[in-house]
């Protein structure tokens, strides 16, 4: 497999891509404003090529209500700059397929190995985490020029190898993929965070979809049989690593809420000083109740008497049958106690969700935003979509479980410490992305994502 064509032109910089690529643009990218980006997975027939062009596509669908300045703030050390995910995500296709992959690749400049790898220390040095907010250069443009690099090496690399080769690449263009699509959720959740934090308040975009007008019924208790479970990835399709292997676990006979908890009954917490009952958290968290001066979920306010939020559309009040978002793993349990309950178990959790249909409010809904479950029905609800939901498992390995080799082995394994697991997706992730075995984490007091709480109890 040997890219071709203008990747060759001798007229390079630094050995890596060529001048042209880096002449002056017009000030604004060329953005697809009104482009609408398949799911990454079309169908079972759908090349290899074609998922990469609708993912890599879809990432810049959400970028087209941005204006360049958003593209490069980075307002706490969590949240990295739109422009950094972008260059980012190339950089992984760059480094963990191309470099090794397609004969006389030419990196686009030697120096973005340094400016976009993110943690992983065996591909080499990086820039400080908390500073990506200080790389104004390389310009937005010239990130957008790098995809395009980028892109076109990937098209032909995949359109010009055999069956052989594709076969060896596919496990690593799918990783790049499925990586691709957590960053779009990342995009989605950093810039809603930046934009926060602007005393304007501007919204990433106005309400174009408006939310099903639905009442949130009382919730049900559905019961689930304990014994021998089966939980883990088993195949066929896309998992990563720490969705295996696949083992057996002892659950007790367990019910999970139909639904997760609205706002209305987080209120009811907040109203009865659950912020002021130290009784009612663990030690860590009344901690950072203290520190951070918590008195509600994340991005909420009081204005006049009345509870108001954040949104990617702009600031509204907060409406009482949706579900609570942006709340931590601490407020989480601190909430579960406070109600008489507890949070499920991941393996709880997807022994319930396993037979369910992946459906629900996913960044496809462009709502960006967790909406109202309705009528209970007899099934559970939200299970997936709407808000990631926190459980009481500490992020572990499975029994069984090995590293894999080389840096792609440091995707997951090494942050199983400190961590909690979330399951179910959110309204800001792609629903080509999820499935019953998908295990998120997060540090407990990470609040920022579309994070919520789904009650349990023991039967």
């Amino acid at each position: 497999m040997r890219i071709r064509g203008w990747l060759a032109d001798p007229r390079t910089r630094r050995g890596g891509a060529p001048a042209a690529y880096f002449r002056p643009r017009p000030l604004r990218p060329r953005l697809p404003v009104t482009a609408t980006a398949p799911s990454a997975a079309t169908s079972i027939d759908s090349s290899l090529v074609t998922q990469y062009r609708a993912v890599r596509s879809r990432t810049e669908v959400l970028c087209a209500p941005l204006a360049l300045e958003d593209y490069v703030v980075q307002s706490m050390p969590d949240v990295s700059p739109t422009k950094w995910h972008l260059a980012h995500t190339t950089w992984f296709f760059e480094t963990f397929v191309l470099v090794p992959h397609a004969a006389g690749y030419r990196v686009a400049n030697p120096d973005y190995a340094f400016l976009f790898n993110s943690y992983y220390v065996q591909a080499g040095a990086r820039h400080a985490r908390a500073s990506r907010g200080y790389i104004s250069r390389p310009t937005v443009d010239n990130v957008f020029g790098y995809r395009e690099y980028v892109d076109s090496a990937m098209a032909e690399l995949l359109t010009q190898a055999g069956d052989a080769d594709l076969a060896a690449l596919q496990p690593l263009v799918e990783i790049g993929l499925n990586h691709e699509q957590q960053h779009q959720e990342l995009m989605l959740t950093d810039i809603k965070h930046v934009l926060s934090v602007n005393p304007l308040r501007p919204a990433y975009r106005a309400a174009t979809h408006d939310a099903p007008e639905r009442v949130a019924t009382p919730a049900r208790w559905v019961a689930h049989d304990g014994g021998l479970q089966w939980i883990g990835h088993a195949g066929p399709g896309f998992a990563y690593d720490n969705e295996s292997p696949r083992h057996r676990v002892w659950l007790e006979p367990f019910a999970l809420a139909s639904r997760a908890v609205t706002n209305a009954e987080y209120q009811e917490f907040i109203a009865d000083g659950g912020y002021d009952r130290a009784e009612l958290w663990l030690s860590l968290g009344w901690a950072e109740v203290e520190a951070q001066r918590w008195r509600a979920p994340f991005y909420w306010e009081q204005r006049g008497g009345e509870w108001w939020m954040f949104t990617l559309a702009g600031l509204r009040r907060v409406a009482p049958d949706e579900p609570v978002c942006h709340v931590s793993y601490f407020e989480a349990d601190a909430y579960a106690r406070w109600a008489g309950c507890r949070l499920p178990t991941e393996a709880e959790w997807e022994h319930a969700a396993v037979s369910q249909a992946i459906a629900g409010n996913f960044v496809e809904s462009e709502r960006y935003h967790p909406v109202a479950a309705g009528d209970a029905g007899e099934g559970p609800q939200q299970i997936y979509g709407d808000v990631w939901e926190w459980t009481q498992s500490s992020y572990a390995p499975y029994p069984g479980f090995r590293t894999a080799a080389g840096a792609l082995g440091e995707y997951n394994g090494k942050f199983m410490c400190n961590q909690y697991v979330l399951r179910g997706g959110s309204c800001a992730t792609p629903v080509s992305h999820i499935r019953p075995t998908y295990r998120n984490f997060f540090p407990p007091g990470a609040t920022w994502q579309f994070s919520g709480i789904r009650l349990a109890r023991d039967t």
